[in-house]
């Protein structure tokens, strides 16, 4: 059986990002898969059109495997594509993939599945934080990933799954940055209706966005202001060790939801698939957790 190899499309626009590529390069390496990193901008249309290039590659130049994290739509189009040229298809960190039960049914010897977590959890655990942050209600000041993507759409559903009525949430857009953080907070600050408004928590959809928001606080408010913002729980979501639950140890963050890299446990199966032709599970999950637990955080 010749080498493996496999090609990860990835937008290195923060921690977890970088994070799953490390995660999939040290899965590679073990498994000895030659592992191809293709970084692509946030824009839906660049990454359909670099997919397709790979797929219609030469075949003896040809991948033998594509992960991406979508950046836009799941690609359909390229996915039928990868089936019918027998390319191995995963995509990362979206739960709902329409087209793979008919495309493994069409195509059932290429490998097509997702791995992701379950990215409501992830809003319901963040929302647990909250509710145990702000036991007799307040106001959340809620920075956003992408108004396009699928994963911070089902945050925010979890999340408000499990907020009482006495918890309001105003909510930021952001774009997973640590500098989309800090310029929606700049953003915000610049209102007349946030001088007045007695924020209790602020809560961003990943850890860079969180640490973003709370450098625009230290350099943008006032000194009479400053401490008190400062003060305030600043919570996010990802968690990986070096950064987010660092971030939490320093004082930084208050809490994170940790979600463990899903990339080098996507290679792993996609691997296993070609060595025992055997096609996965349709969708694999990893499961979230609350760092610290929380039972440790005290209500402000």
């Amino acid at each position: 059986m010749k080498k493996l190899s496999f090609t990860l499309l990835t937008v290195e626009n923060n921690d977890y990002q970088a994070e799953q590529v490390i995660a999939a390069r040290a899965a590679a390496d073990r498994l000895g898969v030659q592992l191809n990193i293709v970084h692509t901008e946030h824009d839906a249309i660049a990454q359909s059109a670099r997919v397709l290039e790979l797929i219609q590659a030469p075949t003896a130049v040809r991948t033998d495997g594509i992960f991406f994290e979508p950046v836009g739509t799941p690609l359909a189009q390229a996915a039928k594509a990868a089936a019918t040229a027998g390319v191995g298809w995963v995509v990362l960190n979206r739960e709902v993939v329409d087209y793979l039960p008919t495309l493994r049914q069409e195509h059932p010897t290429t490998f097509m599945f997702s791995v992701t977590v379950r990215h409501a959890d992830v809003g319901r655990i963040q929302g647990e934080q909250i509710n145990h942050l702000l036991p007799k209600g307040g106001i959340v000041l809620h920075i956003l990933g992408p108004a396009d993507n699928d994963a911070a759409k089902r945050r925010t559903t979890g999340m408000m799954a499990v907020k009482p009525p006495n918890i309001e949430i105003r909510s930021l857009k952001g774009l997973w940055t640590e500098i989309s953080g800090y310029q929606a907070v700049k953003s915000w600050l610049n209102l007349s209706i946030a001088k007045d408004m007695n924020v209790g928590v602020v809560a961003a959809q990943n850890d860079a966005m969180a640490l973003g928001a709370r450098k625009a606080f230290q350099e943008m408010a006032t000194d009479a202001t400053r401490d008190r913002w400062l003060k305030l729980p600043f919570i996010g979501c990802d968690g990986l060790p070096n950064t987010g639950q660092a971030a939490v140890k320093r004082g930084l963050l208050t809490a994170t939801v940790v979600i463990p890299p899903n990339a080098g446990q996507a290679v792993e199966a996609l691997a296993r698939a070609f060595q025992t032709s055997k096609q996965p599970a349709e969708c694999i999950r990893t499961e979230p957790s609350s760092y610290p637990a929380l039972t440790s955080l005290k209500p402000v």
